[in-house]
Order: C-alpha cells, then structure tokens, then sequence
C-alpha cells in the first residue's frame, strides 16, 4: 500500500512543526500533554524528550513500523518529540498515536487543520492497528469537560462512550484516524449507551447461610451504617460466605460513585469490566499480598487493593495471617477515605473509600470454643496468635462478631424458609434513606459536632455508656465508634433516639475489647 492508494495529497507548504494534544494519567486524573514534534536536517534520528520512561521511548520503533506498514513515508530527518510538561513522568504507549499523527503533519503528509479539535490516546501495533490503552475512562471525562473531540482504539470504545459530554471516536488503524482527519472516510463514534449495563448484575443469596442469625443480624448493621466487621469462628462456620453476600444486600451504586470506581479500574491496566463496571466491588487479596499491593504504590505509582475496592468491600480473610506491616497501612485510609502516595518525581492520590470486612479463626488450631475438645492452644499461644492484629486496628472494626460452629440439624434446614437477599437489602435501602436525610451521609462517617448533633444522648444513658468505656478501658475512637453504631442501630428500630438498649447491643458488638 503507498500513500497515493488512500486518498491523501500534500500540502505545498510543508510545516516541519506538528503540535497534537493528548493525556497522561496521574492518579485518577488525566492531565493535558502536547505531543510536539519537529522536524530538522541532519543525520536521521528519532529522540524524545519530556520525562519518558522505557514503554514510552520505545514507541520509536512500534512508530516508524506502524507510519511506514500504513503506506507513509518515514521521513529520513531529525526528528524531536517533546512531551510537555517536561516535569510530568510520561508512562505506557498511549502516546504512539499522537506521535505518529504528529510526524505525518510535521513531514507535510496529512494536513494539520482539523488536528487542534481532538485529544488522541492509543498504542500503536507494527501493522498500524491501534492496541487498547489504560486511564481511558479519566481520559474522556476531563475532555468533555474541556469541550475537546477524543480519538481512541476500537477496544476502549465503551469505555470512552461512558462519558456522556464526550464527543468520542474510535478507530482500530492508524490509516482509520488518518482517514478521518483529511475527511474521506468518518469513524466509528463512542456509544453513549455504553453505561446501560446489558446484563443483570448477580449476587449469592444471603438465603444460602443456616444459621448464625447474630452474625446476619451483624451484617445488616454493617450494611446499614457502612460500619467496618469482623467475623471470628472455627473453619466452616460460614465467615466467607456472610462476607460475600455483603455487596447483595447493600444498595446499587448511583452514577456518580460508579463512574468514580470506573476510574480506578481504568488506570488499573486489566482491571475494567465493561460489562459489569456497575457492580459493586468485592475485593478479596490473598493474605501473601504485600503492602503495596494492598494500598498501591510501585516506582511508578499504581492503585492497590483498597482503592480497587473503591465504594464496595474489601475482604481480608484470615486476618492474623496478612503481614502486620500490611495492615497497619489500612489505619490511615480506613479514617480518611483516600491514600495518597508520595515518590521522588510525583504524589499521587488515590480514592480509598472502602467497608472493611474482616475475618480469622480464634486460636492458631482454629476450634477454640466450637464445643469440643479438639483444641490444644494454650493461653499464651492464643494471646500471641490475637497479639498479630494492634490495638488501633482493632479500635478502627466497629463490629466483633463470633460465629459458632453450625448443627448438622441446622444445616438440613430449607433455604426457602430463611430469608433472602431481597428483603434485606430492601431494609438497608430504607435505613440509608433516612441517615441521608437526616445528615447527608452515613453514621459511619459521623465526626465532630455532627456526632454531638445526631448522636446525642440523654444523661443516664451517657452515665451507662461511661460506666461501660472505663470498666473495658474503651479508648475515645471506640468511645465515638460506638455511638455511631448504636446511632445506626436506633435507625434500623426506627427510633428517633439512642435508647440504652442500643448502646447495650453496640457494646457487646466490641468483644475483642475486653479481657
């Protein structure tokens, strides 16, 4: 194929200056770069400039197969990209795109004209086919809301198309961009029906647990109030599988948060769903996973486990088992709701709004009072077993809930007699309502004078509750924590005060607390 078969005619005046706009991804952000290139007499060379790392200086050679593979000409010249801001670490091959266009307007072989209106992201192959690129969904918002057209590969259509105030277009070659910018051929444009989800969004039925009906009483309190949960029993007594119902039975994210939890997975290369981005996420890293994987970072900084858990759950089975230095890193996110990353060429911030859903066995055998004698745990090794977890993070898990080992009578029970995900999920709705109502958010995220607002209690109550903190040398997080979950439990009784009763169950939801 030559450049006279697609229908393209050069200029005479031929501009050695191409300036092509595009974004690099920085947290969940996507920050404006100018892709410049300039062409020079000289001895042919290809240098980029402007903080690339290795993906990105190799985009040379995936460029001049793709340019020349498309029936172009790779002009036998100096050439210099820029990528600016020249402060800004330049990472992935989203920019092997821009740079191409870029050569063929500085070389005279396409008109620059209509360029100034599209923002382009996509990595080019050796053929010229455009290859799907990460941080799209970022990409598109921020270019609807500077009023710019964007260009991306065929496999991120959906993606882009999420962004609903983005004029999106997609292509699956270089000559299919090229095509569209000379006006003899259109592009495919992004579906903006994208984010109807297409198929219905499934979760197991808390119907299928027997038994443990303080553990689900639990869990609707967790699910009511977005309280932090920790579940501790023998093997077997259904700690994972309460865990997992948990996303069932809480309400469906509104756009604003999926789209929000979208972003992350979309700068997660490998991690967006474009079939079921709507769903709740429940993330569940095995206890090998290190601290960075658990919070993110990396030399160039990339979400971890928390933030992929953005607005759903984080499930951290076996609890004891994850490195101390893992866990102690979750303190600070579990308080703020973000994680900020700091390296030596940039900060990063990255949501971390996540439920903390925990769960361990009791004693290093596992059978510590499951009614038999099969555990063989002395005290000492039972206190250095529980000694894995602090004490601030105990202090940060509103809920200690101990399941007992489950009937074999229990077990033969019909699931249609229990109740299903449906009905209490139905229950949590209404208890949410009314905390929004009431103070825009969640008891759970309760603080200061919005606790002394919401949350006050009458004087022999408060009397019962200080009774209960020094007598369980309770300190002053768990002190608050406490009334935030009683305030959640009134909620769900539907009383307009914390009465004694609901203090009494949210004290006795803080086992580990006492000796």
């Amino acid at each position: 194929m030559n450049a006279e078969l697609t229908g393209f005619e050069k200029p005479e005046s031929i501009k050695s200056l191409a300036m092509i706009r595009t974004r690099a991804v920085v947290g969940v952000s996507a920050v404006p770069v100018m892709v410049e290139v300039h062409l020079a007499n000289g001895l042919p060379s290809f240098s980029t400039v402007g903080l690339p790392e290795t993906a990105v200086k190799e985009s040379k050679d995936r460029v001049r197969g793709a340019i020349i593979n498309s029936g172009f000409e790779f002009p036998a010249k100096r050439i210099t990209v820029n990528l600016a801001p020249a402060d800004l670490p330049k990472t992935g091959g989203r920019f092997d795109l821009p740079i191409a266009i870029g050569i063929l307007i500085a070389s005279g072989q396409l008109p620059g004209a209509k360029v100034s209106a599209y923002e382009m992201i996509g990595e080019l192959a050796l053929d010229g086919h455009l290859r799907k690129v990460s941080g799209v969904l970022p990409t598109s918002l921020a270019c609807g809301n500077d009023s710019h057209q964007l260009i991306v590969p065929s496999d991120n259509a959906n993606e882009a198309g999420l962004a609903e105030n983005t004029c999106a277009w997609h292509a699956d070659h270089l000559l299919g961009v090229c095509q569209h910018l000379v006006a003899k051929g259109d592009m495919g444009q992004c579906p903006h029906n994208a984010r109807i989800a297409k198929h219905t969004i499934y979760y197991p039925d808390l119907s299928d647990v027997k038994g443990q009906a303080r553990a689900k009483r639990a869990l609707e309190i967790a699910a009511s109030g977005g309280h932090s949960l920790l579940f501790i029993g023998p093997p077997g007594t259904g700690k994972s599988m309460l865990a997992s119902r948990l996303p069932g039975i809480l309400p469906d994210l509104n756009l604003d948060e999926a789209l929000e939890t979208a972003a992350v997975q979309s700068v997660t290369q490998g991690e967006f769903d474009q079939i079921s981005w709507l769903k709740r996420p429940f993330r569940s890293p095995h206890h090998s996973a290190s601290s960075v994987a658990l919070v993110g970072g990396g030399s160039h900084p990339k979400p971890g486990e928390i933030s992929l858990a953005h607005n759903g759950i984080l499930f951290l089975d076996e609890l004891t088992e994850f490195s101390r230095a893992a866990l102690e890193q979750l303190r600070e996110p579990l308080e703020t709701g973000e994680i900020h990353i700091a390296r030596a060429n940039q900060s990063v911030r990255y949501p971390a709004s996540f439920q903390l859903v925990t769960a361990c066995n009791p004693c290093p055998c596992g059978y510590l009072g499951d009614g038999t004698d099969r555990c063989c745990c002395g005290a000492n090794k039972v206190e250095q077993y529980r000694a894995k977890l602090s004490g601030p993070m105990l202090d940060r898990i509103d809920l200690h809930v101990h399941l007992p080992r489950i009937s074999v009578s229990e077990l033969r029970r019909d699931s249609s007699a229990i109740e299903a995900t449906e009905f209490v999920r139905q229950r949590v709705c209404e208890v949410r309502d009314v905390q929004y109502t009431r103070q825009a958010e969640l008891n759970s995220k309760l603080a200061g004078a919005m606790i002394e607002k919401h949350c006050g209690l009458e004087e022999g109550i408060h009397q019962f509750l200080e009774i209960a903190c020094e007598r369980l040398h309770l300190s002053a997080r768990a002190y608050h924590r406490i009334i935030r979950l009683a305030r959640t439990i009134a909620d769900m009784a539907g009383s307009h005060s914390i009465q004694q009763a609901h203090i009494a169950e949210a004290i006795g939801y803080r086992s580990l607390d006492r000796q």
